[in-house]
């Protein structure tokens, strides 16, 4: 369960509602709350049958900020790891019985932060290739790379009769069993 921030009073728009079209709209395209706002202002009817709702209007797009804007990322996250790991048991492993689990990294595309000189966001997923479903992802500390955000996320997933596969990076050896440099000599004439 996803907590909502908002009073009781004045909460004309579910939350989880907000949460879904605004999935939906991404999925479609929608890269702002703006987009947001014309997805539901656009399917609107649909919308209210599909799910029984009796909106006469959609949400404004700041009020579609302000509801996202307001979660807890921790608690999506959750969410969304409990309602992947349930769709990816319900189907049924390969013929061979093993699954493959992917880690990768990927810049988000727009996440640079040019006023505050922050650099762009970066995320590690886990992919389960035979049901292509996105079962986790972390992000990647700003002065780090890849390798502890993989470890932090392998420690928290099931592996269990699971191929895991990554980018050649995570083949490194720990610094603490790499050979110390050596100085070099010199030598006198």
């Amino acid at each position: 369960m996803i907590a909502d921030p908002r009073r009781a009073e004045g909460k004309r728009y579910e939350q989880r509602y907000i949460l879904l079209f605004a999935i939906l709209a991404i999925v479609t395209g929608a890269d702002s709350y703006r987009g947001i706002h014309t997805f539901i202002k656009v399917h609107l009817k649909r919308l209210n049958k599909a799910f029984g709702l009796g909106w006469k209007k959609p949400p404004a797009h700041t009020s579609i900020r302000s509801i996202l804007s307001g979660l807890d990322a921790a608690d999506v996250e959750a969410a969304f790891r409990v309602h992947a790991a349930e769709l990816n048991a319900a189907t049924p492993p390969p013929q061979g019985g093993c699954r493959v689990l992917a880690l990768d990294g990927k810049v988000l595309r727009g996440s640079f932060d040019a006023f505050h000189d922050g650099a762009a966001k970066q995320i590690l997923s886990a992919f389960a290739a035979d049901t292509t479903l996105t079962l986790a992802h972390v992000e990647i500390d700003e002065k780090s790379n890849e390798i502890p955000a993989a470890q932090r996320l392998l420690a928290e997933l099931d592996l269990t009769d699971r191929i895991v596969t990554l980018d050649a990076l995570h083949c490194q050896k720990k610094p603490s069993q790499s050979p110390q440099p050596q100085m070099p000599t010199s030598s006198s004439s």
